[in-house]
């Protein structure tokens, strides 16, 4: 961190720190940097996140780190065996907790809960398990259920659902255009049977059956209707990258709109200090609601930990892949 970087941090002492490619170095740099962070917000236990799904999206990656298989792969081995590839899901997720928590981070952005399907964009792709709701569910479970077991809280992503989405939002605005009950039982089922897990990611698609003005993460009626509503969804609410271009106009609108649409945290990745002021001048404290729910899904972390030997434990999951 640069002093400018750290007064910032300082004065405005946000909820957490989100890791991405360009803060990561050495593993010992990592873990400096995530002390640092909290040193300067003084809080010893403030969260750090990181989106380590396997596949495309592993910011601690080879040859510091062990690959992980893109979600995909364990919905193939889901087709064939359901029980194994279940194990396999928790299993992989219990060894990325462990290379997280020797770290000190906290958070994985993992599992993705969105369905894939034919007609959506590429960048939700093999990241999903499957296109089938059973499949989705029992694989993010799984995911997220060995995150836990190693004190690590999960995110599903992308509330309530980008799997049909025909375009990326990090690039510009998907649209997704069918009918509410249509919604209902596909891409907003995953979610709706995942609603007890700590935290969800919202999606920046907009939903014309529901809000055909707005994106999920600014739009009252999906984060109250849906999410809240039809989904049952109690737990702590992300936004996902305000930067994104999916969202338009000034940073401190687009956080606003989220705050009064229902969501509980701003997530803004981009690393640019400038508009890191702007965003947190639009966020109010914790309070309320929201730090309820943030307390309770952080109170998850302090959880005792299931041991793992984690030789015996690669190994187990490399035979699960390949068998």
């Amino acid at each position: 961190m640069n002093a400018a970087e750290r007064k910032f941090l300082a004065e405005t002492r946000p909820w957490g720190l989100i890791l991405f490619n360009r803060n990561i170095g050495i593993p010992a740099q990592v873990s400096a940097l995530i002390q640092e962070f909290r040193g300067v917000v003084g809080y010893l236990d403030a969260p750090v996140l990181i989106d380590q799904e396997g596949g495309r999206v592993q910011r601690l990656a080879p040859p510091l780190w062990p690959d992980f298989p893109p979600a995909a792969s364990f919905g193939e081995i889901y087709a064939r065996d359901p029980a194994r590839a279940i194990e396999a899901a928790k299993l992989g997720a219990r060894l990325i907790a462990s290379e997280l928590s020797a770290l000190g981070i906290t958070i994985d952005c993992l599992p993705v809960a969105d369905l894939r399907r034919p007609e959506g964009h590429k960048v939700i792709g093999d990241r999903a398990y499957g296109a089938e709701i059973d499949t989705v569910v029992d694989l993010a479970r799984a995911a997220a259920e060995g995150l836990m077991a190693g004190g690590v809280l999960p995110v599903m992503k992308h509330i309530p659902g980008h799997g049909r989405a025909n375009a990326d939002s990090h690039e510009t605005l998907p649209v997704v255009s069918v009918s509410c009950e249509e919604l209902a039982r596909s891409d907003f089922e995953p979610f709706r049977r995942l609603n007890d897990l700590p935290i969800a990611m919202t999606a920046h698609v907009v939903y014309e059956a529901i809000d055909p003005s707005r994106a999920a993460t600014i739009s009252r009626k999906v984060v109250q209707d849906v999410i809240r509503g039809h989904i049952a969804f109690d737990g702590l609410l992300l936004t996902d990258d305000i930067s994104m271009k999916a969202l338009a106009g000034k940073l401190r609108t687009r956080a606003e709109m989220a705050i009064e649409a229902g969501c509980d945290i701003i997530l803004h990745c981009n690393g640019n200090l400038e508009e890191m002021i702007e965003v947190a001048a639009a966020s109010p404290e914790l309070t309320g609601e929201a730090a309820r729910r943030a307390e309770s899904a952080l109170t998850l972390c302090k959880l005792p930990l299931e041991t793992l030997n984690v030789t015996e434990a690669r190994a187990r999951f490399s035979a699960m892949l390949a068998a």
